[in-house]
């Protein structure tokens, strides 16, 4: 009866739809309560099939022309995630390749896409509250798993390795993604993606922190306050080497986790409408595993640094005032020798696949352990010429181990990174110096203090006293010294009203390094 260009076979087809859509929307209000996550899969799924069969019969050039019609954006997929298993598409079986394989050829858009499904998306929080339900399950499943299995085990090819837990969060991630994309790309992905913040968080607390060793004060793994406190002569118990295992699983978990997230929130953004992309951020959840990360790497630094804490005290208990004669290295740079050996080349090889924070680890350790060695060293008095030199033997022999820090007991020898070797060679140098001007006799007092200000390049009076402190001057000779030094200190800039300061230049590292073959020749002469 109709000529062929009206197409009236697919508008008739179009009508229905929209009746359908009518009908159903009323009918889904009024029995909300009803409906469960099973039946509304199941109804999408069907509806979405029919949909792909207008697809199939008709072009879709009446929906443009029709009232109040938009053809729909969203694509159809190929497959359906609910009824089939996205065979090679899985979230994260190869770490590298999480969530950023190449991209599958998109199917081309239906313009049938949600002409009935649409009326689902008011209902899709049934979908959402079943996976929170679904999540939460999961995370309490790998608690008890850990709990039952415990930590990998150290020394074998799981030692410091990514907990597999993650990678299963992070597929069932993908899965509920393609799924919710499937069904809606407005609210409902934003409601998904609260979900996944929530989870997020909850991995990170319970099965990051919530497994990270206790420390001897019975304070939890993040809870590292105590260990920060410096108690004089009091040994905190070091980590087993299977903790020490745990903490690097941690850390390089959630080094994975950080990463994953970030691609999460990427594919997340590209899922959502364009409207809605600014209410996608998951920098929360990434700072959340940063936390864990700076504090898996502090507990590591903690418990090398107190390990050491009993061979400094012990340095600054020795009466250097009586030593006669240069000798070996000291049992206490023997014993800060020997916690580094202990621990580092464990902490090395369970950081392999994550070397930039075994360098962070590092870099770390030195900033605490040099500032601390320098406090103790003032720590040390009287000492005598003879106990100087013994010092300035020890401080060389632990610069040298904190030069090979990074690659000490591994067979394969590595270069340290420069980052770390200026903050060893710096540190240390200090140190260098300061035993230096101890050893220099302190008349005339002229030559000292400007000696002393040429190297140490220090204006403050506080450490130029702990020095005269050192030598076993006495107060009045003291006195006299500050006063000298105060005003040997180089003029302030212009201004008038500003603090004192050195407006010489430090020495350079050539100068430095000069001096200190000046003093290791010094030392075998002695010896």
């Amino acid at each position: 009866m109709f000529p062929g260009e009206w197409c009236m076979t697919e508008r008739i087809a179009v009508e229905f739809c929209h009746i359908t859509r009518t009908e159903l929307a009323r009918l889904m209000r009024t029995r909300a309560r009803e409906i469960e996550v099973k039946l509304l899969l199941f109804a999408i799924q069907r509806t979405t099939n029919f949909e792909g069969l207008l697809a199939k019969r008709f072009s879709g050039s009446t929906l443009n022309d029709g009232a109040g019609q938009k053809k729909a954006e969203s694509p159809l997929e190929p497959t359906n995630p609910f009824l089939e298993d996205e065979a090679g598409d899985d979230l994260a079986s190869e770490k590298e390749e999480e969530l950023d394989r190449p991209k599958k050829p998109k199917a081309p858009d239906n313009p049938f896409h949600g002409i009935v499904s649409k009326c689902f998306e008011p209902h899709l929080y049934v979908y959402i509250e079943s996976q929170d339900k679904n999540l939460g399950e999961l995370i309490e499943r790998f608690v008890a798993d850990f709990r039952a299995q415990g930590p990998p085990k150290c020394g074998s090819e799981e030692g410091g390795a990514v907990l597999p837990s993650c990678a299963d969060l992070f597929v069932y991630y993908k899965k509920c993604m393609v799924q919710c994309s499937q069904l809606s790309t407005g609210e409902p992905m934003i409601a998904l993606t609260t979900i996944f913040q929530k989870y997020l968080r909850e991995y990170a607390w319970k099965i990051l922190s919530g497994n990270l060793p206790k420390t001897s004060s019975g304070s939890g793994g993040l809870t590292i306050s105590s260990l920060l406190k410096e108690k004089e002569g009091s040994e905190t118990a070091k980590f087993t080497v299977e903790e020490l295992c745990l903490i690097c699983s941690i850390l390089s978990t959630a080094e994975y986790c950080l990463a994953t997230t970030q691609q999460l929130e990427e594919k997340l953004k590209e899922k959502v409408d364009k409207a809605l992309v600014e209410r996608i951020n998951l920098t929360g959840e990434m700072d959340t595993f940063s936390t864990v990360i700076s504090n898996s790497i502090q507990l590591l630094v903690q418990d090398l640094d107190s390990a050491c804490d009993p061979a400094l005290t012990a340095m600054s208990k020795m009466p250097w005032q009586s030593v006669e004669h240069v000798g070996d290295q000291s049992p206490y740079v023997t014993s800060v020798i020997m916690h580094i050996k202990q621990n580092v080349p464990i902490i090395r090889d369970n950081l392999a696949s994550t070397r930039k924070y075994f360098t962070q680890f590092c870099i770390k350790f030195t900033n605490s352990f040099i500032p601390k060695f320098i406090n103790h060293l003032f720590r040390c008095k009287p000492v005598s010429m003879v106990g100087a030199e013994q010092l300035l033997l020890d401080t060389h022999s632990l610069k040298t181990v904190l030069l090979d820090l990074p690659s000490i007991g591994s067979q394969v020898v590595r270069k340290a990174p420069a980052s770390y070797t200026k903050i060893v060679v710096k540190g240390m140098t200090r140190a260098e110096m300061i035993l230096k001007v101890v050893m220099a006799p302190h008349e005339p007092a002229v030559v000292f203090v400007d000696n002393y200000i040429k190297l140490l390049a220090d204006g403050n009076p506080e450490t130029f006293q702990k020095i005269l402190d050192m030598k076993g001057l006495k107060r009045s000779e003291q006195s006299s010294m500050l006063e000298l030094f105060r005003q040997r200190l180089p003029t302030p800039p212009s201004g008038g009203d500003s603090v004192p300061s050195l407006s010489f230049s430090a020495p350079t590292p050539e100068q430095e390094s000069s001096r200190i073959r000046k003093l290791e020749k010094l030392i075998k002469k002695r010896l």
